[in-house]
C-alpha cells in the first residue's frame, strides 16, 4: 500500500501562485506514476498533471501548459506542483495519485489517491 498526503493549497487571489506537495509513503518503491487531478464542483475529475518517477518525464494537460510545472524528489519521495498565474477557473479540490503503471490520463489507471487539498482562487 502507498500513502499519499496533499499540502499547499489556499486562497490566492487572480494571478497568484501556489506550490502543492505531495508526500509519499508505503510500499513507494512501486510507484512508476504520479499525478496531479483537479475536481470542480459539480464537475468530474480532470487530469492536471503527471510525472514518470524513473526519469522524471512529465505529462500536462492543455489548460495548464506554462502555468504550472509538475517536479519530484525522489530521494524525499514527494511531488509537487508549481501553479502559477492562477485565474478562478482553477478553483477545484486537487487531488495527488500515484501508478504501479505508466498510464497517467485517466483517473482509473491510478492505483492510490490523496485526501484532496482545497486550492480557491478570487477573482
Amino acid at each position: 500500500q502507498v500513502q499519499l498526503v496533499e499540502s499547499g493549497g489556499g486562497l490566492v487571489q487572480a494571478g497568484g501562485s501556489l506550490r502543492l506537495s505531495c508526500a509519499a509513503s508505503g510500499r513507494t518503491f512501486s510507484i512508476s506514476t504520479m499525478g496531479w487531478f483537479r475536481q470542480a464542483p459539480g464537475k468530474e475529475r480532470e487530469f492536471a498533471a503527471a510525472i514518470r518517477r524513473i526519469d522524471g518525464g512529465t505529462y500536462y494537460a492543455d489548460f495548464v501548459k506554462g502555468r504550472f510545472t509538475i517536479s519530484r524528489d525522489n530521494a524525499k519521495n514527494t511531488m509537487y506542483l508549481q501553479m502559477n498565474s492562477l485565474s478562478p477557473e482553477d478553483t477545484a479540490v486537487y487531488y495527488c495519485a500515484a501508478a504501479d503503471n505508466t498510464g497517467y490520463f485517466f483517473p482509473q489507471q491510478y492505483d492510490y489517491w490523496g485526501q484532496g487539498t482545497q486550492v480557491t482562487v478570487s477573482s
